[in-house]
């Protein structure tokens, strides 16, 4: 393992410090950089007091929950998978800005019970010390059912988390951001299973082509509700050059998956 800093080994310790205060201790896990690493410390710091949560979410890729456990598996940590039902719920499947809100209220209220049947002493989440609370709907869930935010209190930022998964070997140090599937539905359109597929269809299929960091946003039909949607396909800048050699024939996989019509935006993906 390589030399941890001063100023990291200092978050690290502060980190472990606030994790052992807490236990036993229920994680919010999403296979993602910052829940993996806060879920991998909590298992070197407090044992089998520390279990994860990962949702079972319509919005969560297949491929995703498999991978997130396979995961979870090698670090050697136990995690739970329950079932969320935020598209039942017209607040969220709406789709308003704050639409995150109602998601991460249903997680916690699904964790809140089982804290509270199994003797918790507190619930968990990945959040980090770069994440503006005043911007993430799901800080203000957090907020209300009391869920802590070690990585934050911690003083670790996004880089401070990456070195950290780095040194303790984490598969997902220097893994993409990948919001969940409704991200790709633009706000005001109606998130549906039927729309959730569409964007995880079409996102493995552009996987398949050998692409790491993308998204297929969906476009919903204007003409009639017969009509198939639209995507539009966003890549990273550093994989943009792979694409004129592919893009007719990605566009007609795309197409075949039940897209109607196929964009491919000229702009690279922001992240």
């Amino acid at each position: 393992m390589q030399t941890m800093k001063s100023e990291l080994a200092t978050k690290d310790a502060r980190l472990r410090e606030i994790l052992l205060t807490r236990a036993p201790l229920l994680i919010a896990y999403s296979g993602g950089v910052d829940s993996t690493l806060l879920l991998a410390v909590a298992h070197q710091s407090l044992g089998g007091q520390a279990t994860g949560i990962i949702a079972d979410s319509p919005s969560l890729p297949r491929a995703s929950l498999a991978e997130a456990l396979q995961v979870a598996k090698e670090i050697g940590i136990s995690v739970e998978v329950v079932a969320t039902t935020e598209l039942d719920d017209p607040r969220y499947a709406e789709n308003p800005m704050n639409r995150c809100y109602f998601c991460k209220a249903e997680l916690f209220t699904q964790m809140d019970r089982v804290a509270a049947e199994r003797g918790f002493a507190a619930i968990a989440y990945g959040e980090n010390a770069d994440d503006p609370a005043h911007l993430r709907p799901g800080s203000q869930a957090a907020a209300e059912f009391s869920v802590i935010a070690p990585l934050k209190e911690a003083g670790l930022t996004k880089a401070d988390v990456r070195a950290l998964s780095r040194l303790l070997g984490l598969p997902t140090a220097d893994a993409p951001a990948q919001p969940c599937l409704s991200s790709r539905i633009p706000h005001g359109t109606r998130v549906t299973r039927e729309a959730l597929d569409h964007v995880e269809r079409g996102e493995s299929i552009v996987r398949q082509f050998g692409f790491k960091v993308f998204r297929v946003r969906y476009l919903p039909s204007v003409e009639s509700a017969m009509s198939r949607p639209g995507a539009k396909v966003q890549i990273a800048q550093e994989e943009m050059n792979r694409l004129p050699a592919i893009q007719s024939v990605l566009i007609a996989a795309l197409s075949a998956s039940g897209f109607g019509t196929v964009e491919i935006d000229p702009t690279p993906l922001q992240r």
